[in-house]
């Protein structure tokens, strides 16, 4: 096993796999998909979270019960590949301080969205995650994406904004509000700066992993995780016992729920940073957009809750731009 992962070529960081062959550009579709499931899971539970405690303990929950899950995770891949961590470096620490700094503050809007009204418009706006990655990918790291790609993500981002707006809240008429106001709701801005900050931390991410020399992808996807993890935990941390200690004794009286909310995070950002090693972030996060798909079966599925014309048309598009994606 060692040698397999071994045998596989490490991505240059400007270059976004599309032209390379072999099993480690293609393994980073399945890779997503799964991240992208699990953190589905990671989601629903978060939510449930945040009716029990405020939102800085709903955020940290992720950050420090996925902790000790993370580098359980790093130990067992070093174990699986005889492989040995390698030795950081200044760009590195810049990179992952930078990704994690904006996904705590990624994670702290969207979780704010969970208690607003308007929940659908902010998430939407924080559904541009991919193109805003895209926009951060050519800034900072100089990463042209195909056109073939941009389709795809224009495509995906239209099937979830559909998806958000085709299921109006109860009480509340499709004309009761006009289309600018909603634009400009305070929800929507909310939305819109998390995703540019979920954005720019996956493009930092993924600098922060490339910047290692080795020795594979999942080794240096596992270092970019668990010094980034246990950076948002002290932070967290140190934040809560310095300005709310009641929120403590909150997260910790909800350890069982809390402790399956890290799992599940630590297992998706694992996920995230393996495929985000493999291949550009904006195309990552467009394929990720599967997560709506995922939710909408256990929508039918699970709750047998009917779905309406817009909604379908929305599942469409998001399934035709992750086909397209990977035919790409």
């Amino acid at each position: 096993m060692a040698d397999l992962w071994h045998s596989r070529e490490r991505p240059e960081t400007k270059t976004s796999g599309a032209g390379r062959h072999g099993d480690a550009v293609e393994l980073w579709i399945p890779i997503t998909i799964v991240a992208a499931f699990v953190q589905n899971l990671r989601s629903g539970l978060q939510r449930h979270m945040r009716m029990r405690m405020g939102t800085t303990g709903a955020t940290f929950v992720r950050f420090g019960f996925g902790l000790p899950v993370a580098f359980a995770l790093l130990g067992l891949v070093l174990w699986l590949t005889g492989s040995t961590p390698p030795q950081t470096n200044p760009a590195f620490w810049i990179w992952v301080t930078v990704g994690a700094c904006a996904q705590i503050a990624a994670q702290a809007l969207l979780v704010i969205m969970f208690t607003r009204r308007s929940f659908a418009v902010g998430s939407a706006y924080s559904r541009t995650e991919p193109i805003q990655a895209v926009i951060f990918g050519l800034v900072l790291l100089g990463e042209r994406a195909p056109a073939s790609v941009l389709l795809a993500i224009a495509i995906s981002v239209g099937g979830v904004i559909v998806l958000t707006f085709a299921r109006q809240p109860a009480g509340q008429s499709p004309r009761s509000t006009s289309v600018l106001a909603r634009l400009l709701s305070p929800t929507a801005l909310i939305g819109l700066a998390s995703g540019t900050f979920f954005g720019l931390s996956a493009v930092a991410y993924r600098a922060a992993s490339l910047s290692l020399s080795g020795p594979n992808f999942m080794v240096q996807a596992g270092i970019t995780l668990c010094v980034a993890i246990t950076m948002q935990t002290v932070v967290m941390l140190v934040w809560m016992l310095a300005r709310d200690r009641a929120e403590l004794r909150r997260v910790a009286d909800a350890w069982r729920i809390g402790a399956l909310t890290g799992l599940a995070g630590a297992l998706a950002s694992f996920g995230w940073f393996s495929a985000m090693t493999l291949q550009q972030a904006g195309a990552v996060k467009a394929l990720a957009q599967i997560e709506m798909l995922f939710a909408y079966a256990t929508t039918v599925l699970v709750f047998r809750e009917p779905v309406n014309r817009a909604e379908i048309a929305g599942c469409a598009l998001v399934a035709a731009g992750v086909i397209v994606l990977v035919l790409a």
